[in-house]
């Protein structure tokens, strides 16, 4: 199995296939609303501004699953992040990403590139750099910020 070929669920709960994320930079990250990583969210939204436009694109998945600190609805996380923070990116359902029922898509980041604790996700705004052909290139913790990756991003666009 590759990458593009993991389905997810967007926010409305439709399916998307990564396969329409081919030939782009993505930052795949777990997120929560509550946690003291949230702030990252005006990084990660600066980072989105600043390369969109050159195949750059960041994938939020939103996890209630470290000391419940995603604990509203898809849309109060919507409108929290966009009122707050002024994020545009594409955000998608609520996931597990460990445990019995982690998705799929965090099965495979996770297999692909091993942590500090080995495949676990250790806490929110873990995030996984994939290139233009679907490769998991890199694994940062919650605390590398937004700013701290920046030359990782530009180096593969």
């Amino acid at each position: 199995m590759s990458f593009y070929d993991i389905t997810v669920k967007d926010r409305m709960g439709e399916d998307v296939s990564l396969g329409d994320y081919k030939g782009k930079v993505l930052l795949v990250v777990n997120t929560a609303t509550g946690c003291g990583f949230t702030p990252q969210y005006a990084g990660l939204q600066k980072l989105y501004d600043s390369y969109k436009d050159k195949g750059f694109e960041i994938l939020d998945f939103p996890c209630n699953q470290f000391a419940n600190q995603a604990p509203g609805s898809i849309e109060e996380i919507q409108s929290f992040c966009t009122l707050n923070y002024g994020t545009t990116f594409p955000r998608f359902a609520k996931i597990d990403v460990n445990g019995r029922n982690a998705s799929e898509l965090y099965k495979f980041l996770k297999k692909e590139k091993k942590g500090t604790m080995g495949s676990s996700i250790k806490w929110n705004f873990t995030k996984f750099l994939i290139d233009r052909e679907g490769n998991v290139v890199k694994r940062f913790a919650s605390a590398d910020t937004p700013e701290s990756i920046e030359k990782d991003i530009v180096a593969l666009l």
